[in-house]
C-alpha cells in the first residue's frame, strides 16, 4: 500500500489503484498511523489524534474505527500497547530518506536526490488534518525540512551554474516565507545569474525592511554576503559613478528602523519630505537613507541648499551635485540653463535626488521639485526642511527627537534609549573611558531630557565633556546657549552652536510669527488654541504656520495642544525678556488659568469628573507654574485663586505634598485678600489635605479653626462640605445645625458628605451602628447620583467597615472591590492601596488565604507608584497582622519595624501610632514578654482614648482583653470585650483578634462597665 501525506491524504494499493478512505475520523486515524510506518502507535496517541480534547464516551470506539480501516483493505497489526501499519510506502518517510541521503552526496547527486524529494509534494503537508492540534508538530517539522531541502537544492544548483533556472520557483517560495534569509540569498544569486541584478537588490531591500519592521533585526551574515557580492559585481559593470554621498565620520545611532521606513516611503511616493526642527537629525537621516537606497536605485545624489542665499541658485546647486562626475555630461548636457541641464541629466535615470535644507528657499525648492518630478518619470526626491514643500502627492516623515529615558531610570534602562546611547558614544570619543553607569546615569538622564533628545544638542553637550564632568554639565544646562558652543569646525555655521541652530529658524519667521512664538514660551506643557489666543493674541493660522515650520508640535487630541521643545522655550523666554513682555505675559497667563481652574473646579465633584480631571492633568504644568509665578510676584489673591481652585485636583491625583506647599505659601503672602471666603477656602483645603491619610492632624486643627472664623454664612459648596470636619468635637447643637443645613441642600454631593459626617457621629457619640449604616448607605446612593468617584470610594469603604463588623464579610469584600474600581478611574493609588489591604484582612477572616495573598500582591504592585510614607506604612502594618494571624511572628515583626521606619519620615496620625503599638504588643505577648506588651498597650490606649474615635478604642480594648486572658483575669477580659461591643454598637466579626478573644472567654459572664478605659488601665497596671 502506498500512502501520500505530502498533500491531501492519498491511498493506493500495490497495483496503483486508488483506495477510497471516507470519513474524517478514518482519514485522521490512517494519517496518524502513516506518520510512524512500521512502528507501534499507542492507543492513547491515536485517541488524541482522532478526538483531541473530547475523547469518546466508550472504550471500544477506537477498536471500531480500526475495524473499519481494515475493511477497506488496510493491514494493521494489533499489539498490547497499540497498532502498527506494516509494509506501507509513505511519501513523507521517503522524502526524509532522500533528504538525508542528499546531505552527504556530491552536488551533482544532491540536486538529483533533492529534486526527486521536492517533487513528492502535492500540496500542504497532511492537508486533511492540518487544523488538528495533534499533527501540528509533524506539519511544522515537514515544512521546515521542505524549506531546508529547497535551499540546499538551490545552493547546489547555483554552485553547478544552473541558478538562472530557479528564479520562478524560489520567488514563489519566498513569497510564502518572506523572512527566510537563506532562501532570499539563494533567490538573489539566482536573479544575478539570470542577468537581473536590480531585482536581486530589490529582494534584499524588501527583506531587510521586513526584518527591521517585524523583528527589529539586521540581515544575517549569509544574506549580507550575497548582497555585497551582487553589489560589487553590479558596480564593477557600471562605467559611471552612482552617488556623491560622502562616507559618515561617526556612528549612526538610534534611527536604523526609520531609515527602512523612510526608504519605503521613497519607494511608494515620488516626493518624500523629512520635516523637523533644527538639530533633529534630518540631514543625517536623509544621508543614511540615501546609502540604503543605493542598493535599489540607479543613483543617489545629494544637493546641499543651506549655503545658497537666493532661491534662483537652487537649480545650480542641484547641477553642482550632479556635476561632481563631469564625465557623464557630454553633448547637449553642457548647454542650457542649470534647470534644463539638470532635467536632461536626470530624465532617464532611476535615481533619488536629496534636496537638503530647503526651508530658507522653500518656494524655489518646491518649484524645482515639481518640475523635475514632472519631467523625469523615474526620479524620486527626498527633501529635508523645517516645513513641507506642499506639493501634491508629497509624503511627510516628521523627524522626532531621539527616545528619552524616564526620570530615575537605571543605567540599563537609560542605555535602551537612543538619546543616551548617542551621548555615551560621542562622550567616549572625547573623554576616553566614559560610560553610563550608576555613578553617571542621573546626570546623563537629566542632560538628555533637558535637551529634548535632539541629536545636535546632545552631540554639542557631549563635546563639552572634554573640559567638564557630566555632573557639571548637567548643572549648567540652564545656560545652554552659552554652554553648547563646541560644534565641528567643518560644520555649517548654523550647526556649530545651539544658539545658531535656533537663530536660523527665528530669522526665517515673519514678525507676527516671532511675536507669537516668544509669547507661547510662557506656557508650561503646551497650550490649547483657545489659551494661546487669549494669552498671546495668536490665531489658528499663525499656530499652524509655526507647526509647519517645526517650531511647535501639535497633538492629535480632541482638543489639540501646541507644544515647543525646551530649547525653543528657553530661546523664546530670552526673546520675551528682550521685548519687555515677560511680566505682562506672566500675568495674562496666570489670569487665564485662574479663571480656567475656578470654572472647572466644581466639575471635579460631579459626573463630569473624569473629563475634567483629564483637562486639569493636561494643564498641570501651566497651573503649577502660574501658581508659583503669582506667589513669587507676591500676588496673594491670584495665588490663592489658583491654589484653592486646583487643590481638589491635586488631592484626587496624589499631589498632596505639592498642593500643601503652594497653598501654605499663598496663605503666607503679605497683603490683604479682600475675599474672606477665598482665604477661608485656603485654610480649609490646607487642613483637609493634612487630614487625608495617616498623618498628624495637629496643624490641621489650627488651620480648620481659621477657616471656621472666616467662613460664616458661606455659600461655597466645597467649603461647606469641609467645615463639619472641624466641628465634630465641638458643641453638639452647632454640629447638628451645620449638618441639618447640608442635609437639606439640593446638591446630592453635599448631602452625601453630610451623611458621612453624621455616620461618624452616630458611632462616636451614640454607639448606634444601625444608624451609622443607614447614613452610610444613603451616602453611597447620593454619591452614585452625583457621579463623584472619590466620595463614592470613601462611602463604600465606610460601608464595608460597617457591614464587615456585623459579619457580612462577602458584602464588605464587594464594597471594597467597587471602591477600588471607582477610585482607580481617577488614578488615586493610595486609596486603592487602603482598600486592597482591608480586603486582604477580610479574605483571611473568610478562610481564603490564597485570596488574601493575591490582594496583598496587588497592593504591593500599586505601592510602586505611591510616594507617601504613611500609605506604605499602612500596607506594612496590614502585612504584619496577616503574618501574625498565620503564625509567622518573625515576618510580622519585620513588617512592623518597616512601618515604623517609614513613619519616621513623617508626623504620623496618633491613631496610626496606636495601631502600630497595638500590633507590636500582640507579638510581645505571644513571645512571652508581657511587661513590654503592657507598655505598648498603655501607649496605644492613651492615644485611642484621646482621639474620641470609638472604633479604634474598641480595637485597643480587644488587645487589652487578650492581655487580661494571659494574666488569668477572665472576668476583666470578658468585661473589656463587652465594653468594646457596646462602644461600636455590636461585635466586630471581621477582626480575628476579637473573635479569638471572645472564644477565650466565651464561658465567662460579663457585666456592665461604666469606665472601660479605667478598667483597661487597671489590667495594665
Amino acid at each position: 500500500m502506498r500512502i501520500g501525506l505530502l498533500g491531501p491524504l492519498e491511498v493506493r494499493n500495490d497495483d496503483g489503484a486508488a483506495v477510497e478512505i471516507t470519513g474524517a475520523r478514518l482519514r485522521t486515524l490512517l494519517s496518524a498511523l502513516a506518520l510512524e510506518p512500521g512502528r507501534v502507535v499507542s492507543a492513547g496517541q491515536l485517541v488524541d489524534a482522532v478526538w483531541g480534547t473530547r475523547p469518546p464516551a466508550t472504550a471500544n470506539a477506537l477498536q471500531a474505527l480500526v475495524s473499519r480501516l481494515r475493511r477497506v483493505g488496510t493491514r494493521l497489526d494489533s499489539t498490547p500497547s497499540g497498532y502498527r501499519l506494516p509494509e506501507a510506502t509513505v511519501d513523507a518517510a521517503h522524502f526524509e530518506e532522500l533528504v538525508t541521503a542528499a546531505r552527504t552526496a556530491s552536488d551533482e547527486k544532491r540536486v538529483v536526490l533533492l529534486r526527486e524529494a521536492l517533487n513528492l509534494w502535492r500540496g500542504p503537508a497532511l492537508g486533511d488534518v492540518s487544523d488538528a492540534q495533534f499533527f501540528q508538530g509533524h506539519i511544522a517539522r515537514l515544512n521546515e525540512l521542505r524549506l531546508s531541502a529547497t535551499e540546499d537544492y538551490a545552493e547546489a544548483a547555483l554552485r553547478l551554474g544552473h541558478g538562472a533556472d530557479l528564479t520562478e520557483e524560489l520567488s514563489r517560495v519566498l513569497a510564502e516565507h518572506p523572512l527566510r534569509e537563506r532562501l532570499a540569498a539563494a533567490l538573489m544569486l539566482s536573479l544575478q545569474a539570470a542577468g537581473r541584478p536590480a531585482e536581486a537588490l530589490q529582494v534584499f531591500a524588501r527583506i531587510r525592511m521586513a526584518l527591521a519592521d517585524e523583528l527589529g533585526a539586521d540581515p544575517a551574515a549569509e544574506l549580507a554576503a550575497a548582497h555585497t557580492k551582487i553589489l560589487r559585481e553590479t558596480v564593477a559593470d557600471e562605467d559611471v559613478a552612482r552617488t556623491n554621498l560622502r562616507a559618515g565620520l561617526t556612528s549612526f545611532v538610534g534611527r536604523n528602523t526609520e531609515v527602512a521606513r523612510v526608504a519605503k516611503l521613497v519607494g511608494e511616493y515620488r516626493l518624500t519630505t523629512l520635516t523637523g526642527p533644527g538639530g533633529a537629525g534630518k540631514t543625517r537621516l536623509a544621508t543614511e537613507t540615501g546609502r540604503h537606497l543605493l542598493t535599489e536605485r540607479g543613483g543617489v545624489w545629494f544637493a546641499e541648499l543651506a549655503p545658497i542665499g537666493d532661491g534662483a541658485d537652487v537649480p545650480q546647486a542641484v547641477l553642482d551635485a550632479l556635476g561632481l562626475r563631469e564625465q557623464i555630461y557630454k553633448g547637449s548636457l553642457v548647454s542650457g540653463t542649470p534647470r534644463e541641464r539638470a532635467t536632461r541629466a536626470l530624465r532617464d535615470r532611476d535615481a533619488v535626488l536629496v534636496l537638503d535644507n530647503c526651508e530658507h528657499v522653500i518656494e524655489a525648492a518646491a518649484e524645482l521639485a515639481d518640475h523635475l518630478l514632472g519631467e523625469c518619470p523615474r526620479l524620486r526626491i527626498l527633501a529635508t526642511s523645517r516645513e513641507p514643500l506642499a506639493l501634491t502627492g508629497e509624503a511627510l516623515w516628521p523627524v522626532e527627537p531621539l527616545t528619552l529615558p524616564a526620570e530615575g531610570a537605571t543605567s540599563v534602562e537609560a542605555m535602551s534609549c537612543a538619546s543616551v546611547r548617542l551621548l555615551a558614544d560621542r562622550a567616549a570619543a572625547v573623554r576616553p573611558g566614559f560610560v553610563v553607569d550608576e555613578s553617571t546615569v542621573d546626570d546623563v538622564v537629566r542632560i538628555c531630557r533637558a535637551l529634548d533628545g535632539m541629536p545636535l544638542a546632545v552631540e554639542l553637550a557631549a563635546a563639552r565633556l572634554r573640559s567638564m564632568t557630566v555632573s557639571q554639565l548637567a548643572a549648567r544646562l540652564d545656560d545652554r546657549f552659552r554652554l553648547l558652543t563646541a560644534g565641528s569646525r567643518t560644520a555649517l555655521p548654523r550647526h556649530r552652536t545651539l544658539r545658531a541652530v535656533v537663530d536660523w529658524s527665528w530669522d526665517l519667521l515673519e514678525p507676527d510669527e516671532r511675536q507669537l512664538l516668544r509669547r507661547l514660551a510662557v506656557f508650561s506643557g503646551g497650550a490649547t488654541a483657545e489659551a494661546a489666543e487669549a494669552v498671546c493674541g495668536g490665531t489658528s493660522e499663525l499656530l499652524s504656520a509655526l507647526v509647519d515650520k517645526s517650531l511647535l508640535t501639535v497633538s492629535a487630541d480632541a482638543e489639540p495642544r501646541y507644544r515647543m521643545l525646551e530649547t525653543i522655550k528657553a530661546y523664546g523666554l530670552e526673546q520675551l525678556t528682550a521685548a519687555d513682555e515677560r511680566e505682562e505675559m506672566r500675568q495674562a497667563h496666570a489670569e487665564w488659568f485662574a479663571s480656567f481652574a475656578e470654572a472647572g473646579d466644581k466639575y471635579l465633584r460631579r459626573a463630569e469628573q473624569i473629563e475634567w480631571l483629564a483637562r486639569f492633568a493636561a494643564e498641570h504644568g501651566n497651573l503649577i507654574s502660574a501658581t508659583r509665578g503669582a506667589i513669587a510676584a507676591g500676588e496673594a489673591t491670584t495665588a490663592l485663586r489658583l491654589a484653592t481652585s486646583c487643590a481638589w485636583f491635586w488631592m484626587l491625583t496624589g499631589r498632596k505634598t505639592e498642593a500643601q506647599e503652594v497653598i501654605e505659601a499663598a496663605l503666607a503672602l503679605p497683603g490683604e485678600v479682600v475675599d474672606r471666603e477665598l482665604r477661608a477656602m485656603g485654610y480649609a483645603m490646607a487642613a483637609l489635605l493634612l487630614t487625608i491619610g495617616m498623618s498628624s492632624e495637629t496643624t490641621a486643627d489650627a488651620l480648620g479653626r481659621k477657616a471656621l472664623e472666616l467662613s460664616r454664612d458661606s455659600k461655597n459648596a466645597l467649603l461647606r462640605s469641609i467645615i463639619p470636619v472641624f466641628t465634630q468635637s465641638g458643641d453638639p447643637s452647632v454640629i447638628g445645625s451645620t449638618l441639618d443645613d447640608l442635609l437639606s441642600d439640593e446638591d446630592p454631593w453635599l448631602r452625601a458628605h453630610a451623611r458621612l459626617h453624621r455616620a461618624r457621629i452616630q458611632l462616636n457619640r451614640w454607639h448606634d451602628s444601625a444608624a451609622q449604616e443607614a447614613d452610610t448607605r444613603e451616602a453611597v446612593r447620593l454619591f452614585r447620583q452625583s457621579g463623584e468617584r472619590w466620595g463614592m470610594s470613601l462611602a463604600l469603604n465606610s460601608l464595608a467597615e460597617v457591614v464587615g463588623r456585623r459579619g457580612e464579610l462577602e458584602e464588605a469584600v464587594a464594597c471594597y472591590e467597587e471602591s477600588i474600581q471607582v477610585v482607580s478611574e481617577i488614578g488615586s493609588a493610595e486609596d486603592v492601596l487602603f482598600a486592597r489591604g482591608r480586603q486582604a484582612h477580610l479574605f483571611w477572616q473568610l478562610g481564603d488565604a490564597a485570596a488574601a495573598a493575591t490582594a496583598i500582591a496587588a497592593a504591593e504592585r500599586d505601592a510602586r507608584t505611591v510616594p507617601f510614607p504613611d500609605s506604605l506604612a499602612f500596607l506594612a502594618q496590614t502585612k504584619a497582622d496577616l503574618a501574625r494571624w498565620r503564625g509567622d511572628l518573625t515576618e510580622a515583626r519585620a513588617e512592623l519595624n518597616r512601618a515604623e521606619a517609614l513613619l519616621s519620615e513623617v508626623s504620623p496620625h496618633p491613631l496610626f501610632c496606636a495601631m502600630i503599638q497595638h500590633s507590636h504588643a500582640y507579638l510581645d505577648a505571644q513571645a512571652g514578654d508581657l511587661p513590654t506588651a503592657r507598655g505598648r498597650r498603655r501607649e496605644a490606649l492613651a492615644l485611642a482614648a484621646e482621639s474620641g474615635e470609638v472604633l479604634y478604642l474598641s480595637i485597643v480594648l480587644v488587645g487589652i482583653a487578650d492581655h487580661a486572658v494571659r494574666l488569668d483575669r477572665p472576668v476583666a477580659a470578658a468585661d473589656l470585650l463587652a465594653a468594646a461591643d457596646h462602644l461600636r454598637g455590636g461585635p466586630h466579626l471581621a477582626l480575628p483578634d476579637a473573635t479569638a478573644a471572645a472564644a477565650a472567654v466565651q464561658a465567662q459572664p460579663s457585666g456592665t462597665v461604666d469606665d472601660p478605659v479605667a478598667l483597661a488601665y487597671d489590667v495594665l497596671s
